[in-house]
């Protein structure tokens, strides 16, 4: 069994999340990308990202409205129903490809740097980042990638080379997390899009979701993370 790996504390601190400003998601800028500083982040309800300027600080965002995908609120249309049966879940089996993946630089809007493709990688090492993949005829061909921390997933990216792809990964994690703890599970998509609205996800309230939050990191992490391999549903 795969068991993750507390790294060392953060040198940093980000505060009281209650504190944070009411009205803006961006709440720090600095710190650094270790994996302490990161799980750190995360139990906080923070998440980073690049500023887009080579050289410029991490910034780091708590939403004051955010995108959480209820778990039996996933929408599966019936065309993606049928295309299930087309693919084949894995997990942490690709990891770097999915990064890789949703990292491509000729997709729209694509923000993952090497500095943040490196910091998952370590994240991954130690047990904390997963990838939910889908392959087709031997090919990875979507996937998404994120952080278990107990009872939060906090879903960080997505790709497809083919159609459906990237929601097949989708709905094999949603089955990774429906289990007996699932009423206490999160899973954080950051901000609602109207595609991700499409498939389910509602907005909530910063405080809503510290809340939610406090309550799923007191759950174990779903035992489908635990070992590389094809997901269970």
């Amino acid at each position: 069994m795969r068991t993750p790996v507390e790294p060392p504390a953060s040198a940093w601190s980000f505060g009281d999340p209650t504190d944070y400003d009411p009205l803006d998601d961006l709440v720090a800028i600095g710190a650094d990308l270790e994996p302490g500083t990161l799980l750190a982040a995360y139990r906080r309800g923070l998440f980073p990202m690049p500023s887009g300027t080579p050289g410029d600080p991490a910034y780091w965002f708590c939403p004051v409205r955010r995108g959480v995908l209820p778990l039996d609120g996933l929408v599966v249309s019936r065309s993606l129903r049928r295309a299930l049966r087309d693919f084949e879940i894995r997990v942490d089996t690709a990891f770097d490809e999915v990064v890789a993946g949703c990292a491509d630089p000729t997709r729209e809007s694509g923000w993952i740097d090497h500095d943040i493709r490196r910091a998952y990688r370590r994240l991954h090492e130690l047990g904390w980042a997963h990838s939910v993949e889908a392959w087709q005829d031997g090919r990875l061909v979507g996937g998404l990638y994120g952080v278990a921390l107990g009872g939060l997933f906090a879903g960080e990216s997505m790709f497809h080379r083919v159609r459906d792809a990237s929601k097949v990964a989708l709905v094999g994690l949603v089955g990774l997390l429906r289990d007996e703890h699932a009423g206490d599970r999160v899973l954080d998509v950051q901000w609602q899009t109207p595609h991700l609205a499409s498939l389910g996800v509602v907005e909530i309230s910063r405080t809503a979701y510290l809340r939610r939050l406090g309550r799923a990191l007191e759950v174990p992490t779903p035992a489908g993370f635990a070992r590389p391999g094809p997901a269970g549903g």
